[in-house]
């Protein structure tokens, strides 16, 4: 019996349900260890080492603020100068946004957005903890986000946009937040064959980081559709990947970094 098509909402339900319960528990490997994913146990979540962290910029983090959730280190590829405003995308516990305050420092501003309830409160109260006052988290899906037009540098997200049912919305959103000469800073799985039919309406296998993942060529033309320039996109993923994303590399889907600028003078 083939499954039934997922609904926009419906995956976004499962979402929001999958990451609330991985914030309550302060724990990856909580939410449903059954199903492959980017968190699926306590022993093969991401860790920020083998993601690009180094050693100085995890020392500065409030404990708690890294869930194991990503598969990159988008702060490191945006550049990020001192009085820049940043947005992040599904900013979970804060580990990106934290990082980004310490770069644009008191002058500039950091808005992290989620659409889980559970991620903002874990993570406004780390940010109240650690003391940062040039960081905010909203609550807000990534497709209609509470931000107002030209108001931001750079955008950057991790390992948050494949989950998205509908990804054109989002980055049309990115698009309309950035300020003309801003940035989007991305870390993001990404296809590299087909994603199998049966996959892609599986709700679990979406939810864990897996059968939402678009291709290089599917996430270029989104791109250059809401009028992007400077367009990067790269999934050559290494040849040995992390554990927790070997679920992934055995459908094809891989980490990969996006980066792009919205045209116009800095």
């Amino acid at each position: 019996m083939t499954a039934e098509e997922p609904t926009p909402e419906s995956l976004r339900t499962r979402v929001r349900e999958r990451y609330g319960a991985i914030a309550t528990d302060g724990c990856c490997g909580s939410a449903d260890s059954s199903t492959p994913s980017c968190c699926s146990t306590n022993e093969t979540c991401s860790t920020p080492e083998t993601l690009g962290y180094s050693a100085a910029e995890l020392a500065t983090l409030p404990d708690g603020a890294d869930l194991g959730l990503g598969c990159g280190h988008p702060t490191g590829l945006a550049g990020l100068h001192p009085g820049e405003v940043v947005v992040d995308l599904g900013s979970g516990a804060g580990i990106d946004c934290f990082l980004a305050a310490d770069r644009v420092g008191p002058e500039g501003r950091v808005i992290g957005v989620d659409m889980t309830p559970e991620m903002i409160a874990r993570a406004r109260s780390l940010a109240e903890r650690s003391g940062r006052r040039n960081v905010e988290f909203r609550l807000g899906e990534i497709e209609h986000l509470p931000i107002a037009d030209a108001s931001a540098d750079v955008v950057l997200s991790n390992c948050v946009i494949n989950l998205a049912p509908e990804k054109g919305p989002v980055y049309r959103e990115a698009f309309r937040v950035l300020r003309p000469g801003g940035r989007l800073s991305i870390a993001d799985v990404i296809a590299t064959r087909p994603v199998p039919a049966e996959l892609r309406r599986d709700p679990a296998q979406w939810t864990s980081c897996s059968s939402g993942a678009l291709s290089r060529e599917e996430i270029v033309a989104l791109l250059e559709a809401t009028g992007f320039t400077d367009i990067e996109v790269d999934s050559s993923a290494p040849a040995e990947v992390a554990d927790s994303l070997r679920a992934q590399r055995e459908i094809g889907v891989v980490p990969g970094t996006i980066r792009a600028s919205r045209p116009g003078p800095p």
